[in-house]
């Protein structure tokens, strides 16, 4: 990305332009190098023009939430990264329908539901980030996923162009959808079934309870690092693996819940992705099971990913 693209991009968009950003000022992990430019778009106008730009000089660009499921390289990226948080938040609530822009929280969308006596979504209580990101990764929890209730989406192509996806021409499956990378979530449409809000109450205080109970939620962290096996919760796993406590600078696989890996102030990306390698490989050495990540990644060479893969003796 040159600096006269990186000018001429700033003096178009009309919402938050921070150039030269750490990242780790804008992920749950707190770790992550510097962006070329991290946006935060006024409104759709300004998104859609910003995509446009960026796609007709093939300037690197991503797109996040909040930041809550993510690992972000210690390196520099030579691009763009864009979040729709604290912009695109629109959302109403229609008898049984829910229709939210992807910058939305999802906790709003879940304490939204059970205002209004809506049931489906209670069991993502405490779950963090944005609804773009939410639907991304097909966010879950006991048993259920966002999914679950969704009717359509509605996206923004790196053209500018706007299409909308009904739920069937789209694939769900365990923390996974098939949204193109080239695609940034605009809103998405929901219908929920009616229920007392003393019954969804119940559920969701009983959820709650469980993730306190369970998770370290003192620490700063990106939730749950891998995906569960078809066979075993990947917690199991790697504390089976004898892995819970160890340390990587700042990083530490939790004492609490061996599926996070925690950030005790001042780890770094390397430090975590270290971690990431070892438990691969110990699990992989003593179950001959291959854990999946559920955190996505960012900027990191393909020589730093290569380092997560496992050596099958």
């Amino acid at each position: 990305m040159t600096n006269t693209h990186l000018k001429n991009l700033k003096e178009i968009v009309k919402g938050l332009f921070l150039e030269n950003e750490l990242m780790s000022k804008h992920t749950s992990y707190g770790v992550g190098g510097p962006v070329k430019a991290f946006i935060i778009p006024k409104d759709r106008l300004d998104l859609i023009n910003i995509l446009k730009f960026s796609n007709n000089y093939s300037i690197e660009t991503h797109f996040i939430g909040s930041g809550s499921n993510i690992l972000f390289s210690d390196n520099e990226i030579d691009g763009i990264v864009i979040s729709p948080l604290k912009s695109l938040k629109n959302f109403s609530i229609s008898n049984n329908t829910i229709i939210a822009e992807s910058g939305v929280m999802l906790g709003k969308m879940v304490k939204e539901s059970i205002k209004n006596g809506l049931t489906g979504l209670e069991s993502l209580i405490g779950v963090p980030g944005t609804l773009g990101g939410a639907l991304s990764m097909n966010a879950g929890a006991y048993g259920s996923e966002i999914s679950n209730h969704l009717i359509s989406v509605e996206m923004v192509s790196m053209n500018g162009r706007i299409k909308n996806y009904d739920k069937n021409k789209l694939k769900f499956s365990y923390r996974n959808s098939n949204f193109k990378s080239g695609e940034f979530i605009l809103e998405a449409k929901f219908v929920l079934e009616s229920d007392s809000i003393e019954n969804i109450k119940v559920r969701t205080k009983k959820n709650s309870a469980s993730r306190k109970e369970n998770q370290p939620l003192r620490y700063r962290s990106a939730g749950s690092v891998f995906k569960n096996s078809s066979k075993y919760p990947a917690g199991y796993l790697i504390d089976n693996a004898g892995l819970k406590g160890l340390k990587s600078g700042d990083a530490q696989i939790s004492t609490k819940h061996a599926n996070f890996i925690i950030n005790h102030g001042k780890a770094s990306a390397t430090d975590i992705l270290k971690l990431i390698k070892i438990i691969k490989q110990k699990v992989f050495d003593k179950y001959k099971i291959l854990l999946e990540l559920e955190i996505k990644t960012l900027g990191f060479k393909p020589k730093d990913i290569e380092k997560i893969n496992v050596q099958k003796n």
